[in-house]
């Protein structure tokens, strides 16, 4: 048996290439070939499809080893290139700012740098070699892979400062006050196409896998006065490559570290639950490397204007079950306006005011206050203690009393009121 969606999602991903699709073949492989994956009878066939439409390239939708890539490309006389190959060269074309850029590249090379074993057509695009099969030789492996290690250790460098560029962009927007709401989810579910209709903006939106790569924030104002950071986030995909994940982790972490989590999903596909568990189990990943606690999280189902009368139906009776669950349409608009007042109340139905007595020792934990929560005003009292009025959602006080436990959370809150 075969997928049919994974099918038509790995045509997606070739023609997102800019590639000409010459055929789709599904193939059984009951015991895989070490050296090339497919049996000989296979290959042979694979050989007359792309005789007879004159291609020049193969793409494998599963993960190839080195050696089974190198042998396929001499068997066959294409380039071949396996799904991790190819979807690191959409994000190769895709990327436009100097961040997607420079994150795409160390991808790039932490893939180059696990296929060191004996082939070479790999390495040609970094040092200007021609050609599909010529190599330079292999005598040539120490010297690559010193190369190529060189080139990771200064782009791993050069990703931190990415990130602690972030960390200081993230805090700039609490500092103003402004909730981060992220939006997430499986790639062409329509994140975009609805980052734009809630903005009023025109990010780049199209019907085809990873059309956004760099993240772009925007401020919108609620119905209540209240103002809110949304921030459009790279879509995620079936094994996706761990190589991705570790290299967009500056990225990505917009995700984990908002205020408010906004799961879209294409509501209208048949893979829909299983688009769902591949996003969860990427944040469960990063939850567990960031040591980052999951932001509430709000299910947006998306393209519902996709969905024939019977399924709407169906659908509009299972969201309406649920608190967490929107039904919305990006396209026509129906039910953003909802989605709006579910942020409201999520986002701030747990802030309070609080009136927050910092002792002169305590000089840390003034300083969090001022980086990661909203100051509205700030006194000193008579014995030196700093009076602070800040916003604070559960969340973040819960954390602050978490990375300050040194101090007692009810000697301190002096006064606290509701905002909302």
């Amino acid at each position: 048996m075969y997928d049919q969606s994974r099918i038509e999602e790995t045509e997606g991903l070739v023609e997102a290439l800019g590639v000409e699709l010459g055929f789709t073949e599904c193939l059984r492989v009951r015991k895989p070939n070490a050296a090339k994956l497919l049996g000989e009878g296979q290959l042979s066939h694979i050989g007359d499809l792309l005789d007879d439409c004159k291609g020049n390239l193969i793409v494998i939708d599963c993960l190839l080893t080195p050696i089974q890539q190198r042998n396929l490309e001499r068997t066959l006389n294409v380039k071949v290139m396996d799904r991790t190959g190819l979807i690191l060269e959409i994000f190769g074309v895709r990327a436009r700012s100097a961040e997607g850029r420079l994150q795409v590249e160390m991808a790039r090379q932490l893939y180059e740098r696990s296929r060191l074993v004996r082939t070479w057509t790999h390495l040609e695009r970094q040092r200007g070699g021609t050609g599909f099969l010529a190599g330079p030789g292999e005598s040539q492996l120490e010297a690559d892979r010193r190369m190529l290690d060189g080139r990771i250790a200064k782009l791993k460098t050069d990703l931190e400062a990415v990130r602690r560029t972030r960390r200081l962009q993230r805090a700039g927007r609490k500092r103003r006050g402004a909730p981060i709401v992220a939006l997430a989810g499986y790639t062409n579910a329509g994140k975009s196409t609805l980052f734009n209709t809630l903005t009023n903006s025109t990010v780049f939106a199209a019907d085809m896998p990873f059309a956004t790569l760099d993240p772009t924030a925007r401020d919108i104002e609620l119905k209540s006065g209240k103002k809110i950071s949304m921030i459009d986030t790279v879509g995620f995909i079936t094994d996706l490559p761990t190589h991705l994940i570790e290299s967009f982790r500056a990225t990505i972490e917009e995700a984990i570290e908002a205020d408010l989590l906004l799961h879209v999903r294409d509501i209208s596909h048949p893979e829909t639950e299983r688009q769902a568990a591949d996003v969860d189990d990427v944040l469960s990943q990063l939850e567990k490397d960031t040591k980052t606690e999951r932001p509430p999280v709000i299910e947006v189902w998306n393209k519902a204007d996709a969905l024939g009368e019977d399924m709407l139906a169906v659908f509009k009776a299972g969201s309406a079950n649920r608190e967490d669950i929107i039904l919305t349409s990006a396209i026509n608009g129906d039910g953003l306006e909802d989605l709006l007042t579910l942020i409201q109340e999520t986002l701030f139905s747990s802030t309070r005011e609080f009136e927050i007595k910092i002792e002169p020792k305590f000089g840390k934990a003034r300083s969090w206050l001022h980086q990661y929560s909203n100051v509205i005003g700030e006194t000193v009292d008579e014995f030196g203690n700093v009076i602070l009025r800040v916003s604070l959602s559960e969340r973040e006080l819960n954390q602050f009393v978490h990375e300050h436990h040194e101090i007692d959370i009810d000697d301190v809150i002096l006064s606290s009121k509701k905002t909302f």
